[in-house]
Formats: C-alpha cells, structure tokens, sequence
C-alpha cells in the first residue's frame, strides 16, 4: 500500500473536534507564495494551486520514468494546506479576504532533496505546459501548536477559533502568532465534490506557554 501521510501521522493530519496542543516537527513542502482573495476567478491563488499539483504529481510518478529517486517508495499526495496573515491583523479578517498574504504548501515525503525538487519544477514546466518556478522548497518547523477539526465553511472558522484561544486560557497558554509563525489550515475535502457543511479543515495556531 503506498505510504499516506493522513493515516500513518494521523495526530496532526485528523485531529478531534475539539482543541488539543501538539508538538509539530519539522516538515518540508512544496510552497508557493502569493497574496489576494483566494475566491478570485483565475486568480493568483487558484494558479498557484494548479503549480503545486503539477509539481506533486511530477514527483510522485517519477518512478514510473528515467529520474530515479534514492530512497523513493509509493506515496498519497498529501493534502493542500495554507499558511495565511494579513498585514496589521492579529489572527485573521476573514470579511476581508482581498488583504490575505499566503504560502500554499503540499508536504513531501523526506526523501525528496533539492535536486530531485528542482528537476521536477523544470519537468512538470515542460510537460504541463504550465510555468512552476514560483515552487519553492520549504522547510517549517511549527514546534508547539494548537489544532481542531473545523467542520463547515471558512467563514464559520471564527467560532472554531474561538474555541481554541478559550482552550489556550484554560491551559496556561497563549497564541504565538509573528511573521514567522502563522495560522496554519489543512483540507481535507475537496471543495469542488463536497458540500460546505461537510467541509474539513485542520486549524493549527502557533503558541507558547505562559511564563
């Protein structure tokens, strides 16, 4: 069976309901960065989407052609993930979605180093027909977190969110929102087959224990 991130890390990837505090290692991903409303029609965002998928999917059939990858076994793509702030805000506006600064990352597996990264941007580029070198190769090491399983639209999250900060005060911590560390979200549905309520979305907050 090939290997998927979702079932084997399940503690990061489908977390309860409700808050829990995790301590997250350090990943690397394939990231695009970008900024603007993530609804907009043919937009910057819904194009760095279709960078990932085009790099993701380069890298996981690569063993079906001449680029041979040491160490490489069969793997699920993981799924999409954003890390988003908007400048001036504590946490996130989500009335006003056009301010959003944001890096779409799909997880790799370990295995992936820089050079088998960058064959595959020039590949999937050549072989799409689609130009992928805003793909970048990202390490994030988010340390101490507090996640939930949001269930329905984004613009319900708010309420999720305020689940977890209230969580945070019960538990001797707080939110360590900066411009290194930001409000982390994983899809878990796809948006075009599902509908909203059944929407679900990984929320993940950065945070630190008080002194």
């Amino acid at each position: 069976m090939p290997f998927d991130f979702k079932k084997e890390y399940r503690e990061f990837y489908l977390p309860k309901n409700k808050p829990e505090i995790v301590t997250v290692p350090p990943a690397n991903y394939i990231a695009v960065r970008g900024q603007g409303d993530p609804n907009e029609e043919g937009g910057a965002y819904q194009q760095a989407i279709s960078v990932l998928y085009a790099v993701a999917y380069t890298l996981k059939m690569s063993y079906k052609g001449t680029h041979k990858i040491e160490g490489f076994y069969e793997y699920v793509v993981p799924p999409l993930e954003g890390f988003w702030w908007q400048d001036g805000v504590a946490g996130v506006d989500y009335s006003d979605k056009s301010t959003f600064h944001w890096i779409s990352v799909i997880r790799l597996p370990d295995f992936i180093g820089r050079e088998d990264f960058d064959w595959a941007v020039a590949e999937a580029t050549k072989k799409k027909k689609l130009d992928c070198s805003k793909a970048a190769l990202l390490t994030v090491e988010e340390g101490l977190c507090v996640q939930i399983m949001h269930m329905g639209p984004f613009d319900d999250e708010p309420a999720t969110v305020a689940l977890m900060d209230e969580y945070l005060q019960e538990n001797g911590c707080e939110n360590d929102l900066t411009a290194e560390r930001l409000h982390h979200e994983i899809y878990l549905s796809d948006a075009r087959k599902v509908a909203p309520d059944k929407w679900k979305t990984v929320i993940r907050h950065p945070i630190r224990r008080n002194a």
